[in-house]
């Protein structure tokens, strides 16, 4: 477990900083579910 969160750990702060930024500067739910998409490939 702790092998695969190293993995994907950059994926992880990049999408959750951009989930930080959508929730500041206004939601839009195309770009969040293609953020998530992305961070599961």
């Amino acid at each position: 477990m702790l092998l695969k969160l190293k993995r994907y750990k950059k994926a992880i702060v990049i999408t959750a900083s951009v989930l930080v930024l959508q929730l500041i500067f206004g939601w839009d739910a195309k770009f969040c579910i293609i953020n998530l998409i992305w961070l599961l490939v």
